[in-house]
């Protein structure tokens, strides 16, 4: 007798590889479709689906990742290096300011060179300037890997390609963790002035 295949599968298969936004238009549809029976299934394996329907994302989290055997999980997991880090945090400050503007479009999206005259701000630049800047390309590149930047036009020069930045930025990287960059990096800039000027 065949077995029959429960018609959101293909949606609970793209959650488990990562976030889900409204620009898969097929999966998405079928998301928001079946957007009460895929959370009841999920609960039987242990996971809780986060749907932004505004803000058009979706994800996945551990019921109770306290408790889960830390050698078996669903999820993919990523562990980001300081300088991945700073760069996610700096794209959500780029987020925040766009949606606290006066903005009429729904999508953040920048140059590839909008992106590293804005990250130039905070990393310190080393010897070689070609090396420092081929550095921030690396972790814009790595950033798009894991799924928080989109290129949406690959231009043949490098510095014109343009990213939107993907609004799961939002669920990473929180408005209190934002704030506490801030704050660390105000006593950083505080403890280099004193060491400059004793």
């Amino acid at each position: 007798m065949q077995q029959k295949i429960l018609p959101y599968t293909s949606v609970f298969i793209k959650l488990l590889r990562g976030p889900l936004d409204y620009t898969d238009k097929t999966a998405w549809e079928k998301l928001l479709q079946y957007k009460v029976e895929i959370p009841a299934f999920l609960q039987q394996l242990g996971l809780r689906m986060i749907l932004h329907e505004e803000d058009g994302y979706a994800y996945l989290l551990h019921v109770n990742p306290e408790e889960e055997d830390a050698s078996v999980s669903w999820i993919i997991r990523r562990a980001l290096t300081y300088e991945e880090s700073i760069m996610l945090v700096l794209l959500r400050e780029m987020m925040a300011e766009f949606e606290t503007g006066d903005s009429n479009h729904r999508e953040l999206v920048k140059k590839r060179r909008e992106i590293k005259e804005y990250a130039e701000l905070f990393f310190k630049e080393n010897a070689s300037r070609v090396k420092f800047l081929k550095e921030i390309d690396r972790l814009i590149d790595k950033t798009a890997e894991y799924g928080f930047l989109a290129m949406t036009d690959d231009h043949e020069i490098a510095d014109e390609q343009r990213f939107r930045i993907k609004k799961i930025i939002k669920a990473r990287v929180d408005a209190e963790e934002l704030d506490s960059f801030y704050q660390q990096l105000k006593q950083h800039k505080e403890k280099v002035k004193t060491v400059s000027n004793p």
